[in-house]
């Protein structure tokens, strides 16, 4: 059901953008890329910030990875330490 009804809206999207020269056409070819134009620097915004955050996710995660790693050894180095006294 949702191929057949991406199929129907696909065919509306195509019909709408038509040039008045093909019968029945909407002719809203213009508005469309009037509208991609203006909506490319507003997409880039919300691009580049999810970018930041997820950089910014990244960076806390490789932080908290190495604090663990260092914790590990420093543990495994002293229970190392308290086998070899016994």
């Amino acid at each position: 059901m949702a191929i057949v009804i991406g199929i129907i809206l696909l065919a509306l999207a195509v019909w709408a953008v038509l040039p008045f020269a093909f019968p029945l056409g909407l002719g809203w070819g213009q508005q469309v890329i009037n509208f991609i134009v203006g909506g490319l620097p507003i997409l880039a915004v919300f691009v580049g910030l999810i970018a930041i955050f997820i950089g910014i996710a990244d960076l806390k995660d490789r932080a908290e990875a190495k604090k663990e790693e260092a914790a590990e050894k420093a543990k495994a180095s002293s229970d190392a330490t308290t086998e070899k006294k016994e």
